[in-house]
């Protein structure tokens, strides 16, 4: 049964979050309202118990159940945030509840839902991603009684995310427009539904990553459709189909959607490290990050602008690339590849055409007797006008100049193995590979691979997240490529053929023929 507008308010108002939950505050960001000639303003839901909005929802949704319901107790599917808002929120009723978690999930994650949830929680782990534990949590409600406790599409989970409007527009109530991330929807369906009836004048804008933008498919398809894959950077949105209760409020409410990128993602979490000192997950950052880049697009003044800061649960080690990453999202920074003559003089005379620019990273390598390959990092103050002037004038004085500011490939693995061509002609064929990182997942992919073709580039990267990455090159003769390409696709590894990307083709591959 579709609950109605006026029932949601209802439920908004006289939700009882805040037996477990706090009224998070509402922060300026004074250095980035200077920065961007707009008031800036940041709901802190890090403050929450377990740093993050979910406990919201869930605590509500535990709530509304019957005595039989919580006696019977309670099961949920999460390797993130909302875990540990239903371990805490069973803890603090005094109910069992089971968390289905996927294997893969970090150990960091389950002992956080371990000392939230004591001993009312039993954690399961099954399968190595979300779609499988989730399918497990069903089975064991079926099996055993337990009511599920859905992450976002339930009506007592929006209306305990609803909260956060309550609160932000006690708190400032003249906010002009409104920036809410968005994954399955349940925070922006609460917020919308409920500022929309009681401030119709506000503007609300849903942010979605641009490797999870389930929410702009599904108003492009007229429901909610199933994304093939979802990015793993920013893993509290990443979800591949979002609530059909979700998609209809937020159909009905939202003025507007936009993505942002990775970069734009973790220059957004430096800027409110710099105004806060508080880390936020990726997810956490993705209003604030939508907020730059909206003021940039339209070129806005004088607003009052909010974004929510929805968690900050991170693995440390992200932080490596996020420090990777800001600048490029704040173009501060741009990275491009250059091809210049291969004769005694000619690096120096490249270095000074730079002007005296700080530069942060410089690859260099031999190609062949008339020319060499460089890989150059340098610092903008005057952002991408800045670089474009200085690819012009470079093209100017003959320098051949390619821009890998936007070019995963290069930023992610080309950029770290600058420097390696063949050196007698091979089949390579290059392949990007995503598998479920755990102990021994790298050695486990070799295995799986087999050995019957021969590996002839091999670059792995992890970031502590859920997922290893790796960029592999194969000596694939034409006529067993198509034996090869069935070998991969049994393996289920989520893949992609890379060999036409331009930074791999530059660096890497074997010369082009004349």
């Amino acid at each position: 049964m579709t609950v109605s507008d006026i029932d949601y308010l209802k439920k908004i108002l006289l939700a009882p979050v805040y037996d477990v939950a706090v009224n998070s505050d509402l922060v300026l960001l004074s250095r980035l309202t200077a920065e961007l000639g707009n008031e800036v303003f940041l709901k802190r839901e890090d403050q929450q118990p377990v740093k993050s909005f979910k406990l919201r929802g869930a605590y509500n949704r535990i709530a509304n159940l019957t005595e039989a319901q919580l006696n019977a107790g309670v099961v949920a599917a999460s390797a993130g945030n909302h875990a540990q808002g239903v371990a805490y929120s069973a803890n603090m009723k005094g109910v069992k509840a089971t968390i289905v978690m996927p294997e893969t999930t970090p150990d960091i994650k389950i002992e956080a839902v371990r000392r939230f949830g004591g001993q009312h929680v039993n954690i399961v782990l099954h399968g190595t991603n979300f779609d499988t534990a989730s399918q497990h949590a069903r089975t064991l409600s079926a099996e055993h009684g337990y009511t599920l406790i859905p992450p976002f599409d339930d009506p007592d989970v929006i209306a305990g995310q609803g909260t956060v409007a309550r609160e932000l527009l006690e708190q400032n109530p003249n906010i002009d427009t409104l920036f809410i991330a968005v994954g399955g929807g349940g925070l922006a369906a609460g917020i919308a539904v409920y500022l929309k009836q009681l401030k119709p004048d506000i503007k609300l804008i849903a942010v979605e990553s641009e490797e999870s933008a389930c929410f702009a498919a599904a108003k492009a398809a007229g429901e909610p459709v199933s994304l093939p894959t979802v990015g793993i950077f920013a893993d509290g949105v990443a979800v591949k189909l979002m609530g059909s209760e979700t998609f209809r409020l937020c159909n009905q409410y939202i003025d507007e959607v936009m993505t942002v990128t990775n970069d734009e993602i973790c220059a957004a979490i430096k800027d409110i490290f710099d105004d806060t000192r508080v880390i936020a997950e990726p997810a956490g950052a993705m209003s604030i990050a939508a907020i730059r880049k909206y003021v940039n697009e339209h070129n806005i003044s004088g607003q009052k602008l909010g974004g929510i800061l929805c968690g900050a649960n991170t693995n440390f080690h992200t932080l490596r690339y996020v420090s990777e990453r800001c600048e490029l999202g704040e173009q501060k920074e741009a990275v491009f590849a250059v091809k210049i003559p291969e004769r005694q003089g000619a690096f120096k005379q490249f270095c000074e055409y730079l002007g005296g620019r700080t530069i942060t990273e410089f690859n260099y390598r031999y190609a062949s007797e008339t020319e060499a390959h460089i890989f150059v990092g340098i610092k903008l103050r005057g952002g991408r006008k800045e670089f474009e002037a200085l690819s012009a004038d470079l093209t100017s004085k003959g320098y051949e100049c390619f821009d890998l500011s936007d070019n995963e490939l290069a930023k992610l693995h080309v950029r770290h193995m600058v420097g390696g061509r063949p050196p007698t002609i091979l089949n390579e064929v290059v392949f990007s590979f995503e598998f479920p990182e755990y102990p021994g997942a790298l050695l486990n992919f070799l295995n799986t691979l087999g050995e019957r073709w021969n590996i002839t580039l091999f670059h792995y990267r992890n970031h502590g997240a859920a997922e290893g990455l790796v960029l592999a090159g194969f000596d694939i003769p034409p006529e067993s490529r198509e034996a090869f390409d069935e070998h991969v696709a049994a393996l289920n590894y989520e893949y992609q053929d890379v060999t036409a990307n331009p930074a791999y083709r530059f660096f890497l591959s074997e010369p082009e023929k004349a």
